[in-house]
């Protein structure tokens, strides 16, 4: 089976997006199954061992133009038995069967949150992607649901593939790895990029609490690794307005080193999203034996389960609780600890390329 895959997704904007694509290919190919991959335009410096790669052909320079025009054309042209697109968005014609990924629709349940709210195309176009292809793979059972309540695709057309942890995620060492720039001393993380729905204010107001309410606490800060898509200038205001600016580190994006060093040394990953497909970041900080402090909302009590603390999106008193005792209940922590590497071990790569190739197969009628 010859399956083409969307270049473009190696090489987003969106880190989750760029994971998702790189790792799911990387594990594809160590299945050892008669599966030959082709990554279809994109980069090729990008493209993982293992993967052929066939250069984009001419098309409008637009995500409309490639998916409609360069996409169809080059899949064609690859003589591919499937094709599936990663990131939200198809070609509407073709005779390539299309599966196509939806990590979440959260730009159709909650429009309010996003600058493009009133784009009626690219909304329109996400819609049509999704009931044209001939399947979809999602993240999580509360996304299918999501998916199936926001385009009316039939429920036997979705399905659940879950994330993975990246094997160096699971890795335990002692080797210490050098923090970025900015960061010291205790510290809760948070990995994602800053955005509205992620209700960041929650976790600061946690923080900010510690600091006046403890002299043990008082350089506890929330360290944000991802990039500002608008929310940050507020958390920063927010701090300075309670007398401590040093509450907030913004380090942007980070690399993928820096980011297992913040896993390590952070004290928790909290996760205060009102809306996620998955929420990859808690099973890698779990993978990394971190405590996880996460929002009772949308996908996150599925990833989580009973291995963390999951609290009301709302509740700053119970989110500085969990905060509190974390950081001085050692006993408690290494619980969360033990409990959180048992269940990322459930969550790997590997199981998301099986259940993916099984749904190559079942399209292209294998």
């Amino acid at each position: 089976m010859r399956v083409g895959f969307d270049g473009r997704a190696l090489t987003s904007p969106a880190a989750g997006i760029r994971r998702y694509a790189r790792e799911l290919l990387l594990a594809l190919v160590e299945l050892g199954e008669p599966l030959e991959l082709v990554v279809l335009g994109g980069v090729r410096s990008s493209v993982p061992s293992g993967v052929s790669h066939v250069p984009a052909p001419l098309h409008p320079p637009t995500n409309l133009g490639w998916t409609q025009v360069g996409l169809p054309r080059v899949a064609r042209g690859a003589r591919v038995d499937v094709l599936h697109a990663p990131a939200y968005t198809a070609p509407l014609w073709g005779r390539v069967p299309v599966v196509l990924t939806i990590h979440d629709v959260s730009y159709a349940r909650r429009p309010e949150w996003y600058p493009y709210r009133r784009d009626l195309l690219r909304r329109a176009f996400y819609r049509r992607s999704a009931l044209r292809a001939s399947a979809i793979v999602t993240d999580s059972t509360f996304s299918a649901a999501e998916i199936h309540a926001a385009y009316g695709v039939p429920l036997d057309r979705l399905t659940v593939v879950p994330l993975g942890a990246a094997p160096k995620f699971s890795v335990p060492s002692d080797e210490p790895l050098a923090l970025p720039t900015g960061v010291a001393g205790p510290f809760v993380l948070h990995v994602g990029d800053l955005h509205p729905r992620r209700n960041l204010g929650v976790a600061l107001s946690a923080v900010l609490r510690l600091r006046e309410r403890s002299s043990a606490h008082a350089a506890l800060s929330l360290v944000l690794a991802g990039v500002d898509r608008g929310a940050g200038d507020e958390l920063a205001r927010a701090a300075v307005k309670a007398g401590s600016p040093g509450a907030v580190v913004r380090l942007g994006r980070v690399s993928e080193t820096g980011l297992l060093s913040l896993y390590r040394a952070a004290s928790a990953l909290v996760y205060p999203s009102r809306y996620e497909g998955f929420g990859l970041p808690v099973v890698e900080a779990m993978a990394c034996g971190t405590p996880v402090v996460a929002s009772r909302a949308a996908s996150m009590p599925e990833v989580l389960g009973e291995a963390g603390v999951l609290a009301d999106p709302d509740d700053v008193a119970t989110w500085t609780a969990a905060l509190a005792r974390i950081l001085e209940d050692v006993t408690w922590r290494d619980q969360l600890r033990a409990v959180g590497l048992a269940r990322a071990a459930l969550f790997t790569w590997q199981r998301t390329a099986e259940f993916t190739y099984e749904v190559y197969r079942r399209v292209a009628g294998g």
